[in-house]
């Protein structure tokens, strides 16, 4: 194992880990892989045996040539390169009765698409200073929660649960199934945020840096706000939105007297 940025196309910084058996045994032990780099055709009774445990535990790897495993170390690496994550991901089904129990209003941001490192830790950070119970990402399509994450939250991200599920859409509706009401971020919605009552268990999602909320997820949405601008940029960096909407959720539950 040691320390290494991936500098061919992702943004892992943390724990790789190279080789058949050893990434066997990091799978097989339980901790939290941020991704797998898969040499292309590569077979054999090993090879077939990680394979299967990756199927077996949802890990889907990412198949490369040979030449980019070459580039990230220079050891042996037996045809597999994995990192593992900085943080510990929950299953939201674990977490919600938690929420529901902790006394406090539930509340959980849902970041779709979020893909720059630097963005997610700020909003992490945001997140944990405004009370948010839990942060929710895709499996795939979002950004690492490496060391670059890690410190642009500074150092947030440890205290935050960060649940993972692989799909978003089955995700709301087990929310909305729970009593959450989603609500969507976007410079399309037509009320201002201000004007919701946003009082209750909630669940904000916040899109993409590059093109906002996916369509199929604004379609489940309950509502669809938005931040009043008065100047003439047409959006805010998502993590000042994130902020911002946050704050407005802490503002309505201090004038209710909720936590």
């Amino acid at each position: 194992m040691e320390h290494k940025k991936d500098r061919t196309g992702g943004q892992s910084d943390g724990m790789m880990v190279f080789g058949i058996h050893p990434v066997l045994e990091a799978i097989e032990s339980g901790k939290e892989i941020d991704r797998v780099f898969l040499q292309r055709n590569i077979s054999g009774p090993a090879a077939n045996s990680l394979r299967q445990l990756m199927r077996d535990r949802g890990i889907r790897p990412v198949e490369v040539p040979v030449e980019k495993l070459n580039r990230l170390t220079r050891s042996n690496h037996q045809g597999v390169v994995a990192f593992i994550t900085e943080v510990n991901y929950h299953a939201l089904a674990d977490v919600v009765p938690v929420l529901f129990e902790s006394g406090r209003v539930p509340l959980i941001l849902m970041l779709d698409r979020i893909t720059d490192v630097r963005n997610f830790g700020a909003i992490c950070r945001s997140a944990e200073c405004m009370g948010v119970g839990a942060v929710l990402v895709p499996y795939r399509g979002g950004a690492p929660a490496n060391g670059d994450a890690m410190k642009a939250s500074a150092g947030a991200m440890s205290r935050m649960t960060i649940c993972r599920e692989h799909n978003l859409k089955d995700a709301i509706d087990y929310l909305k199934e729970s009593g959450f009401m989603v609500v969507g971020c976007s410079e399309k919605g037509a009320q201002p945020i201000y004007e919701a009552d946003l009082s209750g268990p909630l669940c904000i999602i916040m899109g993409s840096e590059e093109d906002g909320i996916s369509a199929e997820y604004l379609k489940r949405c309950d509502a669809i706000l938005k931040i009043p601008m008065m100047g003439s940029v047409g959006s805010l960096n998502v993590s000042v939105a994130a902020g911002m909407f946050l704050y407005e959720i802490t503002r309505q539950h201090s004038l209710r007297g909720l936590k």
